[in-house]
């Protein structure tokens, strides 16, 4: 059973949350605050791993991370079988949970390969761009957070304008990145890994983005 869009949300006050009118439903909003946390904790990690190679992460930080969103991702999916009623449509549900679990697995991924490249692309500065990522998963956990709080319209689309920002910037800094790389005097091997290495970065933040398109999906519609 789904329940009509006059959710609430964005309205006048006076205007009962779903949230408190079906208790149950809470539990949604906090898995999926939780899995947002964890998203933006990987990208924190990763942060560390590059910014400082003795800061003691390792690539089983990065999978714990992954495998930590994962088993949330499983737990609503658990409750979503046995909740009758839910304040979010249980396809926006899913839809939000995906979408966060892509960002510590992106994360996971990069990890892997940074792992395997790390010796031909020692000096490479990822800081710029690792700083947009960290950026984009702190909008994240504001715009999940704000799902439980029957937020303004303008406050959500303020937040996915900041993420749209973001994501601009980094589309720039991979042009930037490319144009270094094509200039051939890099070795064709280290060309070859810090690309794949900028693409994947570039991901992090595209799933960040695509993580705050569904929120403001999601308020839209029962707005």
């Amino acid at each position: 059973m789904m329940l009509p869009a006059c959710s609430g949300f964005g309205q006048a006050g006076g205007v009962i949350s779903l949230a408190k009118l079906f208790g149950k439903s809470d539990r949604f909003f906090e898995l999926l605050a939780a899995s947002a946390k964890s998203a933006h904790e990987s990208v924190e990690a990763l942060a560390r791993l590059l910014r400082d190679a003795e800061s003691g992460v390792t690539l089983a930080e990065l999978a714990l991370a992954r495998r930590n969103e994962k088993k949330t991702a499983e737990i609503i999916g658990e409750e979503l079988v046995k909740v009758f009623v839910t304040a979010l449509e249980r396809e926006d549900i899913e839809a939000l949970s995906k979408a966060l679990y892509r960002i510590p697995k992106t994360v996971e991924k990069f990890g892997e390969r940074f792992e395997l490249v790390k010796h031909l692309v020692k000096g490479s500065d990822f800081a710029p761009q690792m700083v947009l990522a960290q950026e984009a998963a702190a909008v994240v956990v504001r715009m999940v957070d704000m799902l439980a709080k029957n937020p303004k319209l303008e406050d959500v689309k303020a937040a996915n304008d900041m993420m749209q920002e973001l994501e601009s910037r980094a589309d720039e800094l991979v042009l930037g990145n490319l144009r270094e790389i094509y200039t051939g005097t890099m070795d064709p091997i280290k060309a070859m890994a810090m690309r794949d290495l900028f693409d994947l970065l570039e991901k992090v933040i595209d799933r960040c983005r695509d993580t705050g398109n569904i929120v403001s999906q999601i308020v839209l519609k029962n707005s």
